[in-house]
Formats: C-alpha cells, structure tokens, sequence
C-alpha cells in the first residue's frame, strides 16, 4: 500500500531524475534498495564497459573533463551497455509504478 507521501509526489519527477543517475527514481518512490543496485549497475556499465572512450583522458598532460568530453572520439559501442542499463532502468521503473497503481 502506498503512503499518503507517495501518493503527492509527481510522477514525472522520478523518470526525470532517473534520466540524469541510474537508480534515483527508485530512490524517489522510496525503493531505495533497489536505486542504490541500479546505481551500482550503471557505474560499474560506465566505469568498466565504456573504459576504451575514457582510456586518454586520464593523461595528467590534459584535463579529465575535456578529454573525457570528446564527442568525436567516443563510439556508440563504448557507451551501448550503459545507455541500456539506464533504458532498462526506466522501464524498471515504470513497471513499478504501474504495479503500485494496480494495487492500490
């Protein structure tokens, strides 16, 4: 059953943050099990799966956050898996809150 918390908080504000960090959505609607697992998902996706597109932009001669911003060097396959984490995340999401409508 929902709490009259849950209830006033607006939906959208759970995908909107979830578009920003893995796992925060679920943190919203007070899963917070659950966002902190997708939040270690996403950052393990991002820290070892796409570690090829940051792979220079630890060189001390140049800053991380230029580097690790190069568009043109970083291909989609670097950053497939943690662009699908995050997609799977919303729909994760999403069904949740569907289920705790139909339920209550």
């Amino acid at each position: 059953m929902m709490t009259m918390a849950e209830r006033t908080r607006p939906r959208w504000l759970a995908y909107l943050v979830t578009l920003f960090v893995a796992g925060a959505g679920h943190a919203v609607i007070g899963d917070l099990k659950r966002g902190a697992a997708w939040f270690a998902l996403y950052a393990l996706a991002v820290a070892f799966l796409s570690a090829r597109s940051l792979s220079g932009a630890f060189d001390p001669s140049e800053p991380f956050f230029v580097t690790a911003l190069q568009v043109e060097t970083v291909r989609f396959a670097d950053v497939a898996v943690p662009l699908s984490v995050l997609l799977v995340c919303l729909l994760d999401l999403w069904l949740r809150l569907r289920l705790r409508t139909t339920d209550s």
